[in-house]
């Protein structure tokens, strides 16, 4: 009984001030989870429990929500710390590389795979406060890397940039076919 309550205490001792907006948060996101599940899923007829396509995502989704009520329950009784504000806005700063993403999905397609890999390589290695030129070097090399392996070596098919469509025609089709 004494390493439980010496458990329970580090726990209290551990918790972050944000974990009553992650709990709530979570709880929110399982229960409109939970409510999209008919729509989702479907369960066919003289078919086995366990073969049912919808069975494991129902398992999963009344895990989640019954996981977030407890959490959600222990983040209500415990105690308040000071910071709530400044660790959801630390959490929010990571959406940034959200952002990061969201353009080089947007740009790939528009100035080619490779560009765009080695560019966002190159840029987010700076934004990682990376600036030498060995630094820079490693990361045009290592998007070179990434595409050679997924479109020449692995045949992965990504549309080609439209920027390739002003290169000369010998060099257009060798890079839509390999970068």
């Amino acid at each position: 009984m004494a390493g439980m309550t010496a458990l329970a205490g580090m726990l209290r001792r551990e918790r972050r001030p944000g974990d009553l907006v992650f709990a709530t948060a979570f709880m929110a996101f399982s229960l409109a989870t939970l409510v999209l599940l008919p729509v989702q899923t479907t369960w066919v007829a003289n078919t086995v429990l366990f073969a049912q396509p919808a069975f494991w995502p129902a398992v999963g989704v009344v895990m989640m929500v019954g996981f977030g009520a407890v959490h959600l329950m222990s983040s209500l009784v415990s105690a308040r710390q000071e910071g709530r504000g400044a660790e959801v806005v630390y959490w929010l700063r990571s959406l940034e590389f959200v952002a990061w993403f969201l353009c080089y999905v947007w740009l790939v397609p528009v100035i080619g795979y490779l560009p765009a890999t080695m560019l966002f390589a190159v840029l987010l290695t700076r934004r990682l406060g990376y600036r030498s030129a060995k630094s820079v070097f490693w990361a045009a090399a290592f998007g070179f890397a990434v595409v050679a392996v997924f479109k020449a070596g692995l045949q992965v098919k990504v549309p080609a940039g439209a920027l390739y469509a002003y290169l000369p025609e010998s060099i257009r089709t060798f890079m839509m076919v390999n970068f």
